[in-house]
């Protein structure tokens, strides 16, 4: 991800110090981070869910992209060095490579999700555990129209499944 740093030279820079929240779960910016330097963790709920410390790594793309709030909380967990783009989507209409770079980003990650419901699936397919509704979650995910995009939680259910 490290090519999109190349985008955002001459954009804002923000320093972060350490506990720092970049973003928060459930709120709205409209902005893209981009991180340069340091350690940001992913945070879903109360969970670290991932850590964050290749440059070049791109925060708030979800929220931006389905105009939705924030998924989760990112919080400096070292000194960091991020730049912050304000406008986020004239960012992506101005700079198409950038957005291609983001939505390879984002289709590596549905990739590595969908291999791994599909490896779940495979072990688990005639078990009649909960893990056996696999199928029915990556059916849905593959028919689901882009404006009923509500990913559910282990907080909450999603009626749909």
């Amino acid at each position: 991800m490290r090519d999109i740093l190349e985008y955002c030279i001459g954009g804002a820079k923000r320093s972060v110090a350490v506990g720092t929240e970049v973003l928060h779960e459930g709120g709205r910016t409209g902005h893209l981070y981009v991180l340069i330097e340091g350690r940001l963790e992913v945070i879903k709920g109360e969970a670290v869910v991932a850590v964050i410390i290749e440059p070049g790594a791109v925060l708030g793309e979800m929220s931006v992209l389905l105009d939705t709030p924030h998924t989760a909380t990112v919080r400096a967990a070292q000194d960091s060095t991020i730049y912050e783009i304000d406008d986020a989507a004239a960012f992506l209409r101005k700079q198409p490579a950038a957005a291609i770079l983001i939505a390879r980003m984002l289709a590596q990650r549905l990739n590595v999700a969908n291999t791994y419901l599909a490896d779940l699936k495979r072990q688990y397919a005639g078990h009649g555990t909960h893990l056996a509704m696999v199928g029915d979650l990556l059916q849905s995910m593959i028919n689901l129209p882009p404006s009923e995009v509500s990913p559910g939680s282990d907080r909450q259910s999603d009626p749909r499944i």
